[in-house]
């Protein structure tokens, strides 16, 4: 086993925080002072440990392989959204088909803990998906495409395919989470060989998706969100929507001035705790 590890300064705990929310294999500390936090995340291959490293600076080293997952998971109780989704940690098995039979006039997605992020309790998630869902109920009967931006487990996605999307693009800059992502699609029905959804590494400031989307989500860090607005917001087609979400309460408005000078329009924001989430409109 590889532990990626980084010190960091203590006021940016909540980004590191909502970064490595529902991964399993992440550990923050706070260190003796208080001015200082140590970020480690155990990965199974020196590969892994080495994408956090080429992204975020650091250190890698190997040490002896634990199951660290079977030692911290806890399995919570399933996320209801609208009542059109329920989000379990549940994999495959007896629990998991108690669920289907409970909630049978629902989508059941099963996200079991694995070194990825996006389990559906974050706020910023749980906020997005219920966005999600309302699009997608005033979208029914309509053809409608669905965009991903910083996909994590590939929550997001799966949920907009079960909501009706027909083509999803989702990517993500972490090689570890998008493994753990695809397979979550493969566990939840969402084929990636029908070249109707690509689940895909990539940057931000890189990555090109094909085409345009009706919806859209970025659930990112909102410097990020801030620097990307230029090549985000075109990808969005007239009319269509931008979810965006990561953003802590203080970091709304410069994220909404930015959205606005692209031309997006933005309806009342969602905060819920210390994070913002909101639905912007294209207009421009």
């Amino acid at each position: 086993m590889w532990v990626w590890s980084k010190l960091s300064a203590v006021k940016w705990m909540d980004a590191w925080e909502e970064r490595f929310y529902g991964n399993q294999n992440a550990v923050i500390t706070l260190l003796k002072g208080g001015a200082n936090l140590r970020i480690e995340v155990y990965n199974e291959s020196e590969e892994e440990a080495e994408t956090l490293r080429d992204y975020w600076g650091g250190s890698v080293r190997k040490i002896v392989k634990e199951d660290w997952v079977a030692k911290s998971a806890v399995v919570k109780p399933p996320l209801k959204i609208r009542n059109e989704l329920v989000v379990t940690m549940e994999g495959d098995g007896p629990a998991l088909e108690k669920l289907r039979e409970e909630y049978g006039d629902r989508h059941v997605i099963s996200v079991p803990p694995e070194m990825a992020f996006g389990t559906g309790d974050h706020p910023t998630t749980a906020t997005c998906l219920r966005l999600l869902v309302d699009e997608a109920r005033q979208r029914r009967g309509t053809s409608w495409d669905f965009l991903d931006l910083g996909s994590g487990s590939g929550l997001l996605a799966i949920a907009a395919r079960h909501l009706g999307a027909e083509r999803i693009a989702a990517m993500d800059y972490d090689e570890t989470a998008v493994g753990v992502a695809r397979r979550n699609c493969e566990r939840n029905g969402l084929s990636l060989e029908d070249g109707r959804a690509v689940m895909e590494v990539g940057d931000i400031f890189e990555w090109e998706p094909a085409g345009r989307f009706e919806v859209a989500v970025a659930n990112v860090f909102s410097d990020v969100l801030i620097a990307a607005m230029p090549r985000m917001v075109p990808w969005v087609k007239p009319q269509g929507v931008l979810i965006v979400s990561g953003i802590l309460n203080e970091q709304w408005p410069a994220v909404r001035e930015a959205g606005e000078r692209e031309g997006l329009v933005f309806a009342e924001p969602l905060p819920r705790g210390k994070w913002t989430t909101a639905r912007g409109v294209r207009v421009g």
